[in-house]
């Protein structure tokens, strides 16, 4: 595997790439990897000649007060598992690299970043949504794999490619988790042992709302209750929100048919976990 570090080195190799005529699959990540970054690793090696990653802590998805310089990092572990899992080209450019002058370009889809996470992170898609582009751009992969778990970053960024007609299919892939439930997260190392335990509860909420839908229960804003009070009610976990949302428009759900997303977030100590279930409803028949 190739680690490089430069823009003009990376489109060097994609070119020749190109010229031989190989597809290329592309997984962008902040690092600290784990086992859900590696299912996109593989999922982007099944369907690709060349599958290139990308390590970057992007400054500009993160917040005043929020987690940018504790942000964990570790590249040479990265490096070893990228390599182990069938990476050809490692990305980890420096932020003077990706960020040569202050940006005066922004690329924002406020009709999905509003809601949701963007309620207590209001400038976060704005960045995500500026250097995926960005990524893109330098990457011109053919498909880009992305977890589920951020359920609302795959839809800001599908939107985005939808209108900017950017030619990469992008690929949403299922979330990784712990033997007890909670997603895998590289927040995760944020979590005390007692911490972990009640952090699960996110998980087991999103299984009661999923139970109560295929029991027939057919109101947003009940299921949205029954999540958010067993949030709540959990010892040292302190709810961000809990929706039913529509899968692509991101916009609350009262009548629950069709593509759905059942989302949530909440603080757990130092963490900030999010976690989510999409389904398809149609009349009697729920699927996850």
């Amino acid at each position: 595997m190739q680690t490089i570090k430069t823009i003009a080195e990376l489109r060097t190799i994609i070119q020749s790439a190109r010229t031989a005529g190989k597809s290329v699959g592309y997984v962008a990540t902040m690092g600290f990897l784990h086992e859900g970054h590696m299912h996109l690793v593989r999922a982007a090696r099944s369907e690709h000649d060349v599958v290139v990653a990308s390590i970057f802590v992007n400054p500009l998805q993160f917040g005043p007060g929020e987690d940018y310089e504790d942000y964990p990092r570790d590249l040479a572990k990265d490096q070893a598992l990228l390599e182990q899992n069938g990476c050809d080209v490692l990305f980890a450019p420096s932020v003077e690299e990706m960020y040569p002058q202050p940006m005066a370009t922004f690329v924002e889809v406020p009709e999905l970043s509003t809601g949701l996470c963007g309620r207590s992170r209001p400038t976060h898609f704005r960045g995500v949504a500026t250097v995926v582009c960005k990524l893109f751009n330098i990457v011109q992969p053919d498909a880009a794999y992305f977890g589920q778990k951020d359920g609302q970053q795959v839809a800001v960024i599908r939107r985005m490619v939808a209108d900017l007609n950017i030619p990469v299919r992008i690929v949403a892939v299922p979330i990784v988790r712990e033997d007890d439930g909670l997603a895998r997260s590289s927040r995760n190392i944020y979590l005390t042992d007692e911490h972990r335990l009640h952090a699960t509860v996110l998980h087991r909420a999103l299984e009661t709302a999923v139970d109560a839908i295929s029991s027939g229960e057919r109101s947003g804003s009940t299921v949205a209750r029954l999540m958010a009070e067993q949030i709540s009610s959990e010892p040292g976990v302190k709810l961000d929100y809990a929706e039913v949302v529509n899968a692509t428009s991101l916009e609350p759900v009262e009548d629950l048919q069709g593509d759905i997303m059942l989302a949530v977030a909440a603080y757990v100590g130092k963490a900030r976990l999010i976690d989510n279930v999409p389904l398809t409803v149609e009349s009697a028949v729920v699927s996850v």
